[in-house]
């Protein structure tokens, strides 16, 4: 009745897994009897797990990714501490289990955090940014989020019901198919995968429909912010890759479950065919995340420099140039496969042609810095930190980019510190930026800069004293994945990186403690006027937090810096333009719509991992009824009335006169 689950699924000798996932179901059991307590579930149901407002849906994305972050920084530490107490001896892991967290960190790091954290972001600032209420697709975007979370469950089940995969956060054959993976850990990991793929894969087409057909009026190409340029190259490249990993996990599938013959050694399958197809998807996944984060960079440091971003349009054809070029690429991951010297020469060139329009960013970044008046507030220094980080990382590529080098380093410790060089640097960073530099926006206050700094230097100093290490150990022969090891030279290093998550650690306990303290000080660190940072783009021409409308009227969109261009004209006449004429706002009801597709997603993954398949014919009945019951729904949106637009508007026009009169009384 239950297909392959037993009482033999739960771990009960591994004591780690199950303390683990004890304090995390008494962590959740907590919050929920709280929120019940405090009466706050109707709110949440109905402001929350069912709104279809990108902003609200943007906080969910980063707050998911926030909880996965940090389940992948446990996972981080565990991996650490073992290899510093694994050498010449057996460490506190097996190897069984340090397999699965390997495997679940990176897993976990790029789809269910780094991803979430770019996702979540795009979804907070771009509609406000192009001066627009919505997402072209806003029930649609819904079902997006609540797909991703789905993976991100069945992934979080795995670690007590089960297994996970051990084969790393990619699945290669023949070490992935089922005569060498007859558990149910692959199946986790295909399964949460496909799953979220497809929330994402909706969230692009989503987001390039947006960008590309519902700009505010005068709003040309060229005048849009540099995030939404980015934005609208990750997501195209979103809807160009993730069919070819829903594909390519499809056929693995097939293999496992109906015995074909896509990646075996046998029967006429090949298995260098999954290298190849999981790397055209993993290389423009990395600009998939990197290109938003570049965006976040340029409004940062645009911002706190005081100028506009030097260049802008090589900005742009840097931004699209990376976008084409990142499908060239994909074979310098696997250079030791023998395809021989010419091809590897190819694609070893076009690796360091990419490199060229990523320096154009560096560069128009230091250029738009020089002469500016620059103010270093926390994003700004992740910004620096990142501008100086980045470009090591960058040069360790270029130097793997040489396929006589990556020979010698292939598959050493060399490649994990360059891909966290780049991936922490380019990505993580920018998320901290990103969500200190629109904190306030969403929620109304800043967070607390003191602790923010503080966050910013430890975990810049931990993250240069656990991978510059990592360099030396490559360098020295050390391979990845290393449960132990007897080399005495390279404990040292080891022990080294060790201490240096320690550092990271205390990096995280200040952004908690950032949190905790700004909001117990929400009322001193309160945005009143919607622009904390003295901003460029059209977001800060809103109050903090926005309404659900975003806008009283559309903007009308004269150059490339639109608020900023209002703002200057304001401060020059001593005064706001005129009231607009206000009007009543239709916006789209909120929908379970999502929430429904993920609770039978979730049954649905879980069934066919078990091969429970009643559960499966349950989940998917319970599926097409959704489907069936949204097509069918009869009143998609409701009308805000203009009485209410206009009280909306007014409070936040006070606030911005009174301001603009501060400001004029102390020049």
């Amino acid at each position: 009745m239950f297909g392959k689950l037993t009482w033999s699924a739960i771990p009960f000798d591994q004591p780690i897994p199950l303390i683990a996932a004890g304090i995390v179901a008494g962590a959740m059991f907590a919050v929920l009897v709280w929120v019940a307590a405090k009466g706050w579930v109707p709110y949440l149901w109905q402001e929350w797990i069912t709104s279809v407002d990108h902003k609200r849906i943007g906080v969910m994305y980063t707050l998911l990714a926030i909880v996965m972050l940090l389940r992948g920084f446990i996972d981080a530490i565990m991996m650490r501490s073992q290899q510093a107490l694994a050498f010449r001896a057996p460490g506190y892991l097996p190897p069984e289990h340090y397999d699965q967290i390997f495997s679940a960190h990176g897993t976990i790091m790029i789809f269910f955090a780094a991803m979430p954290m770019m996702i979540g972001l795009m979804n907070f600032a771009v509609p406000l940014q192009l001066g627009i209420r919505d997402v072209a697709f806003p029930t649609l975007n819904s079902v997006g989020f609540w797909l991703t979370a789905t993976g991100a469950l069945l992934v979080n089940i795995s670690l007590v019901i089960g297994e996970f995969a051990r084969t790393g956060w990619l699945p290669f054959p023949p070490l992935s198919e089922a005569p060498y993976s007859p558990g149910v850990g692959v199946d986790y990991y295909l399964w949460s995968l496909e799953i979220s793929g497809a929330g994402t894969l909706v969230t692009g087409i989503n987001f390039v429909t947006t960008i590309l057909k519902t700009r505010a009026p005068g709003m040309s190409y060229l005048r849009m912010p540099m995030f939404c340029w980015t934005a609208l190259a990750s997501n195209l490249l979103i809807v160009a890759a993730f069919p070819v990993l829903t594909a390519t996990l499809a056929m693995l599938l097939l293999d496992r479950y109906l015995g074909f013959h896509f990646f075996t050694n046998t029967g006429g399958g090949n298995m260098m065919m999954f290298m190849n197809l999981i790397w055209v998807w993993g290389h423009p996944e990395v600009y998939i995340l990197v290109l938003p984060a570049f965006g976040i960079y340029s409004e940062v440091v645009s911002t706190f420099s005081r100028k506009p971003l030097f260049g802008y349009r090589s900005m742009v054809i840097a931004t699209m140039a990376i976008c084409i070029i990142s499908f060239t690429v994909w074979l310098h991951h696997f250079f030791t496969m023998g395809a021989g010297a010419d091809v590897n020469a190819v694609f070893g060139i076009a690796t360091t042609i990419i490199a060229v329009p990523t320096g154009v960013k560096i560069f128009n970044w230091l250029f738009t810095m020089y002469g500016g008046r620059i103010y270093f507030a926390s994003p700004m220094l992740w910004a620096v930190g990142f501008m100086v980080t980045f470009v090591i990382g960058g040069m360790t590529g270029v130097l793997l980019a040489v396929p006589p080098a990556d020979f010698v380093l292939h598959n050493s410790l060399f490649l994990v510190a360059h891909f966290h060089n780049v991936i922490i640097a380019g990505v993580l960073f920018a998320g901290f930026a990103g969500l200190t530099y629109w904190f306030p926006k969403a929620f109304g206050f800043r967070l607390h800069e003191g602790w923010g700094k503080a966050a910013f230097w430890f975990s810049m100093t931990g993250f240069y004293v656990v991978f510059v290490p990592l360099y030396v150990l490559g360098l020295s022969g050390m391979t990845r994945r290393l449960q132990h090891y007897d080399v005495a030279q390279w404990r040292p290093w080891v022990l080294i990186a060790a201490f240096g998550i320690v550092i990271m650690a205390c990096g995280a306990a200040c952004q908690a403690a950032q949190l905790v303290v700004s909001i117990r000080r929400r009322d001193q660190l309160r945005d009143v006027t919607g622009d904390p940072w003295d901003g460029r783009s059209l977001e800060w021409s809103t109050p903090s937090p926005p309404p659900a409308f975003n806008y009283p009227v559309l903007p009308h969109v004269e150059d490339g810096e639109a608020y900023w261009t209002v703002k200057q004209r304001a401060r020059e006449q001593g005064g706001l333009h005129e009231e607009p004429d206000y009007a009543p706002i239709e916006m789209p009801r909120n929908s379970a719509t999502g929430f429904v597709c993920a609770f039978f997603a979730t049954i649905m993954g879980f069934a066919l991992i078990w091969n429970i398949w009643w559960l499966l014919v349950l989940g998917a009945i319970g599926a097409y009824a959704t489907f069936v019951v949204f097509a069918w729904r009869d009143v998609p949106e409701y009308v805000i009335p203009a009485a209410e637009v206009a009280r909306s508007d007014r409070a936040n026009r006070n606030a911005r006169r009174e301001a603009l009169a501060a400001e004029a009384a102390r020049s």
